[in-house]
């Protein structure tokens, strides 16, 4: 089972160790990058090599004092290396160090979450073939619409869920650049090449003209992809909590031993999870304004940013991380209640199935307009009352009966029909 409440791998991707981890990462590529081009001696390079640590705290209460965050870190970087310190942040701005740490960190996040996606699409995979031939009622504007399959219900969420890998997978590339251009970006007091051997040791690439930061189109890319993904999982989460209903108990969540729905009430067993998960997308949702915001920023740049990032890149990345393991979950744990599906699909006399009537006395010669009018006159007389029998009404009708024999009509009523051509969606997801 896995522990929802701690996320160690992405919580710990965005934690103050991390951060200043992924700065020291940049500067030293950086240092290695001067080193291959003769710009640092060879006991230079030893030394930040050898003596390139950090203390989060001691940062910190540098920073209380400077009140700028990378002087602080370089700062307490000096303290440890000494006078090769000197070579640290050579022809660098502040930017190249946090845009450049930033991308590791989203680049971490990101493979993070494909990994947890391709676990919710094995799962929902797995649910999909198994049930492949459940029979349930298929509604639209939430009113019974006609016979579809659990697993053909499944099939969409699995394609939407393997829609969101293929745009993980581009938000990687997307969001893995890195700069060191100096101040404005345009490497006055920096070579290129420093710039491309550095972003080579981290895996990234070169941006293809920053300004003194890269540019908040990749970020709000990154917020917005994520929050899209979360809108997925409100989907799956939204029908769940519908098809979980009093009144309609066609699937569960699953309900532990020892857990309790109510303080008041004993029988109750709610679906939390899903309301956890569609209540976590809307704080998703609601980054994506802030992201759009941050792309315009005053010429080469402002900071204006950088306070929003702070909260919102870590927020979004963790609760999506933890929403994709908790759908995971509520997936493979899924009750599925077969005898209410097909209960629910055949009340007042399987009406759902009018629209097989209606093609029928089509292809028998009957006009369609007329056609409609009888069979919806059956289907409304049967419609909500509790003794309504769709079958009933029309096999007493002889405007039908003189034109559809009972074996034509048992076949109207048939969920097979529904499924005939559903292998067409299974080979396209190869199920």
């Amino acid at each position: 089972m896995i522990d929802r409440y701690t996320l160690p791998e992405m919580g710990t991707i965005w934690t103050d160790q991390a951060k200043f981890q992924s700065w020291l990462d940049v500067e030293i590529a950086a240092c290695e990058a001067n080193f291959k081009l003769g710009k640092i001696p060879e006991t230079g390079i030893r030394d930040i090599r050898e003596k390139a640590k950090f203390n989060p705290q001691r940062i910190l209460e540098i920073e209380s004092e400077v009140r700028h965050d990378v002087i602080a870190f370089l700062t307490n970087l000096n303290e440890n290396i000494g006078d090769s310190g000197r070579f640290i942040h050579v022809g660098m701005t502040s930017s190249d160090v946090l845009d450049t740490g930033l991308a590791l960190q989203l680049k971490a996040s990101v493979k993070l979450l494909i990994k947890e996606t391709k676990v919710l699409e094995d799962a929902i995979r797995l649910k999909a073939q198994e049930h492949k031939n459940t029979v349930m009622i298929g509604r639209s504007h939430a009113i019974h619409g006609e016979p579809i399959t659990f697993g053909f219900k499944l099939a969409g969420w699995l394609a939407e869920t393997i829609r969101n890998q293929e745009r993980l997978k581009q938000l990687e590339k997307d969001i893995s650049v890195g700069q060191i251009s100096g101040a404005m970006g345009t490497y006055a007091n920096t070579d290129p090449e420093i710039e491309r051997i550095a972003c080579a040791q981290l895996e990234l690439t070169p941006d293809i003209a920053s300004t003194q930061v890269i540019s908040r189109d990749r970020h709000a890319s990154y917020v917005q992809t994520l929050a899209l993904i979360g809108s997925s999982l409100d989907r799956f989460a939204t029908e769940i909590r519908n098809l979980q209903r009093t009144d309609v108990l066609e699937v569960e969540e699953g309900f532990a031993k020892g857990q309790k729905g109510s303080s008041a009430m004993p029988h109750k067993r709610n679906p939390i999870r899903s309301e956890r998960i569609s209540g976590l997308a809307r704080v998703l949702r609601s980054y994506v304004i802030a992201a759009l915001e941050n792309v315009a920023l005053w010429h080469e740049r402002d900071i204006s940013h950088s306070s929003t990032e702070r909260m919102m890149l870590p927020d979004t990345s963790i609760t999506l991380h933890f929403m994709l393991r908790e759908m995971s979950e509520i997936i493979q744990e899924l009750g599925i209640y077969k005898n209410n599906m097909t209960k629910n699909m055949n009340v007042y006399g399987g009406v759902v199935f009018s629209q097989r009537v209606l093609l029928a006395l089509v292809e028998k010669g009957m006009q369609r307009e007329y056609a409609y009018k009888l069979v919806q006159k059956h289907a409304h007389a049967a419609w909500n009352t509790e003794t309504g029998d769709f079958r009933a009404n029309l096999d007493s009708d002889k405007d039908i009966t003189e034109i559809l024999s009972t074996k034509e009509l048992n076949n109207c009523f048939s969920p097979e029909i529904h499924q005939l051509n559903l292998d067409v969606i299974w080979q396209r997801l190869d199920l």
